[in-house]
């Protein structure tokens, strides 16, 4: 029995985007996140005895050096170095860029494969594994010419940074299909670079593992990395838990609730309910309300208490804090139009909103706050002129629903204290 882990998009030291990092309890927490999920996995190979670890590229997350970053890594790679445990490793759009593995010895465990194409064996067995790493941040076209034929007779693995063939949360990288891997005549496609984990096939093995701790809302759920065994020619995989904070979404139906305590007690019952459904140590939570209410007003314009009531709530679990509350609550039909005051200033306020100067003004306010902010950081937020326009948009449209729900909330039970 040969066993091997097969990791990518570890992205070391990445931040964690999310609005609950607001709480500084929380910072301390996601602080070291990406390390944590690595030291996971170191960990599962010394406790597994495996032969090789393998890491299909962005290792790292950033361009900047980090000594601490450096000091971290070197130690773990010494702890599976100390136990005869191989690492291969392809650098990836973000390691291409990165310094800091040219700049730092690595323990003699250590293969990086370069731009070239390399294949190595695995001592005592008939394993061969194969890489190739990205020269530069952008690989637009195949790197599949680069790999060697596999060895005759033998296992042979891949280790690929790749889109394959295309996915919307990422950009186009080393493209391939999953047939042209199929055809190569592989055992095992070790791939990297979609966050999501995804088995393309088992005959032979095309697998990407996902990244091993999420960084936002967008990576929802425990992240795992895969324990890789071979028998007597044979492949079999499993996942093990990996990340320490999951991002998870929970949907609430408030349309049968009858007031505000009805809201309160749901909350708290929720909320401890997915906390002790959690596989990570920690969760950050996106709350969105949903359903038909009478109350739909009364709990907008209390929004900021209900902010504050369901992050308490959140934090009384122990393991959550809550990334948003969303209302996504319909009022309940109305059998004639609104014609009151309030009818009418809707409809004003939206046909404000439409005006081209409001449009003009609104994305001028906007860009006057992203100007306080680090350029990469700008592009993160709004990568293009559309999405300024989207945001402006939404900031308008839930300034009028707030200014509404202000008015015809007046005199209406609200959050209970």
């Amino acid at each position: 029995m040969i066993k091997l882990i097969h990791t990518a998009d570890v992205h070391l030291d990445s931040p964690l985007q999310t609005l609950a990092l607001r709480n500084p309890d929380l910072q301390d927490k996601v602080q070291g996140a990406s390390r944590h999920a690595f030291t996971r996995i170191v960990e599962q190979a010394l406790e597994q005895d495996v032969a090789a670890v393998l890491i299909s590229g962005d290792l790292f997350d950033r361009t900047a050096r980090s000594a601490k970053t450096a000091a971290f890594l070197l130690a773990e790679l010494a702890r599976l170095n100390k136990a005869g445990i191989k690492v291969f490793y392809i650098k990836g759009n973000h390691d291409a860029e990165n310094p800091l593995t040219g700049e730092t010895t690595l323990p003699e465990n250590v293969h990086v494969f370069d731009g070239d194409g390399d294949k190595v064996q695995l001592q005592g067995c008939e394993v061969w594994i194969h890489g190739v790493s990205f020269s530069e941040k952008k690989a637009e076209k195949s790197l599949l010419g680069k790999f060697a034929a596999p060895v005759p007779n033998a296992i042979n693995i891949g280790l690929l940074h790749t889109s394959l063939n295309g996915s919307a949360s990422h950009d186009v990288y080393a493209p391939c299909t999953v047939q042209e891997l199929i055809d190569t005549g592989f055992n095992y496609w070790a791939l990297g670079h979609i966050h999501k984990r995804q088995v393309h096939s088992d005959a032979p093995w095309i697998v990407m593992p996902g990244i091993p701790q999420g960084r936002d809302i967008g990576e929802p759920g425990p992240q795992s990395a895969t324990l890789i065994e071979i028998d007597e020619g044979s492949i079999t995989t499993s996942e093990f838990l990996t990340s320490s904070i999951e991002f998870t979404t929970l949907l609430l139906d408030v349309g049968a609730l009858e007031d505000a305590t009805a809201l309160q007690t749901l909350a708290k019952s929720a909320l401890q309910k997915h906390a002790d459904s959690l596989q990570s140590d920690d969760g950050v939570v996106r709350v969105r309300l949903q359903g038909q209410s009478a109350f739909r007003w009364q709990w907008l314009r209390d929004r900021d208490q209900w902010e504050e009531t369901f992050d308490l709530a959140c934090r009384g679990t122990g393991r959550l804090w809550m990334e948003k509350l969303i209302f996504e609550i319909d009022d309940t039909p109305k059998t004639v139009a609104d014609k009151s005051a309030l009818g009418e200033l809707s409809s004003l306020m939206s046909a404000i909103r439409s005006e081209e100067s409001f449009v003009e003004e609104s994305v001028t306010l906007i860009n006057e706050v992203l100007s306080a902010l680090p350029a990469g950081e700008r592009s993160k937020l709004l990568p293009t002129e559309d999405a300024q326009h989207e945001q402006a948009a939404l900031l308008s449209e839930q300034g009028e629903e707030q200014l509404l729900a202000i008015m015809k909330g007046v005199g209406q039970t609200g959050v209970s204290t």
